[in-house]
């Protein structure tokens, strides 16, 4: 039995030491289990606490994948057998995962993810909690909940809304795979190395002068990547978001049925926009809504607001959305062939989605209600 996450502490010389979380199930390109994530969460509590540790590390084992999202078969094993019921199963999942994205976005020590591979879902979710979020050549992120029935959550409330015009609203419905040139664009990363650097900057990081004083270290690391990734700028692939913000705009213009007529009747050449196309078209209905409902919060929401509205949304989507179905096509079946409950994003009952944006708990009663 490997262990599903390691952690370890690099000695530097200035005495400070730096943690390191590696992701450890390569061959589920190491997605989330809920050991991981309790895991993580008592670890990251410790070295939040430990004046020896001035920065943290996340990467993920192996040249594939930082993190591919969550593990949720016991999630729809337990929805499956208990239909239309909320499951701890489910709100032990999610509760958790969403506590760990808080905490890192919450974290006041440096906290640099190597995110190389694929970064999707809930990876994108640990990643954007991170202060310096590294891309690579190799850099795949995304959020393809749509193709499971259920939307973006993980934080992405908080930070889709915050991308430039209509973009979020576009990787959300299109479930687009981002190169690094386009998470550097909507700021989901913030730094560029070429994957073989990872070596170069950990050498670099042991030599830094880390102290007790947190903001110098933030300072310290930002220095480092912004020196080191310097030299490498003139290699970043085209941003298509960047490129076609315009388009894109327009494309995701209007109403639900406005997008859906626009992206249903969209002729094009561009390869890339074709597959997003795909990708939304055969999306669930459910999940269009949801998204759309995720749009409209705008930017009106604290972080801690966003991740209780998610947690609502998703265990509901659990016992009355599309979630199993779309994970039964994708992942247990694998036929990809999801029969999604409505057939047409216009042939949603809004009370479905009402009920699905309704919070289960008294706000007093809920589970993240202690996120400030």
């Amino acid at each position: 039995m490997t262990q599903e996450v390691i952690f370890q502490t690099l000695g530097t010389l200035s005495g400070q030491s730096i943690g390191i979380v590696t992701l450890n199930i390569e061959k589920a390109l190491n997605a989330l289990t809920l050991n991981m994530v309790a895991a993580m969460q008592t670890q990251l509590s410790r070295w939040q606490a430990d004046d020896s540790i001035a920065c943290v590390v996340l990467q993920g084992a192996g040249e594939k994948a930082f993190c591919a999202g969550g593990d949720v078969r016991a999630i729809y094993h337990a929805s499956i057998a208990n239909p239309n019921n909320i499951t701890d199963e489910a709100c032990g999942f999610f509760t958790q995962e969403y506590q760990l994205d808080y905490l890192l976005h919450q974290y006041s020590k440096p906290v640099l993810v190597w995110g190389d591979g694929i970064v999707m879902g809930g990876g994108l979710g640990l990643m954007a909690g991170g202060s310096h979020r590294i891309v690579t050549e190799r850099s795949r992120v995304a959020m393809p909940e749509v193709t499971i029935g259920l939307y973006p959550d993980v934080g992405g409330s908080y930070f889709l809304n915050r991308m430039p015009g209509k973009t979020g609203l576009f990787l959300g419905l299109t479930a687009y795979n981002m190169n690094a040139s386009d998470a550097l664009y909507v700021a989901l990363g913030n730094h560029y190395l070429p994957s073989d650097e990872k070596e170069p900057l950990f050498d670099a990081m042991a030599d830094l002068n880390w102290s007790h004083d947190i903001a110098q270290n933030h300072q310290l690391l930002t220095d480092l990547l912004t020196n080191m990734s310097a030299a490498h700028r003139a290699t970043l692939p085209m941003s298509h978001l960047q490129q076609f913000q315009a388009q894109i705009d327009l494309l995701m213009a209007g109403d639900i049925e406005d997008v859906h007529h626009q992206l249903s009747t969209l002729n094009t050449e561009l390869e890339w926009l074709q597959r997003a196309q795909k990708t939304a078209l055969a999306g669930s209905p459910i999940s269009w809504h949801l998204i759309f409902a995720q749009a409209q919060l705008g930017t009106e929401l604290s972080l801690a607001q966003c991740f209780q509205w998610e947690l609502g949304v998703s265990v509901n989507c659990c016992s009355i959305g599309d979630f199993c179905e779309g994970v039964r096509a994708l992942l247990i079946d694998k036929d990809r062939q999801p029969n999604w409950q409505f057939s047409h994003v216009s042939s949603v009952e809004l009370s479905r989605i009402k009920q699905l944006i309704t919070s289960p708990w008294d706000p007093k009663a809920h589970p993240l209600a202690d996120f400030k």
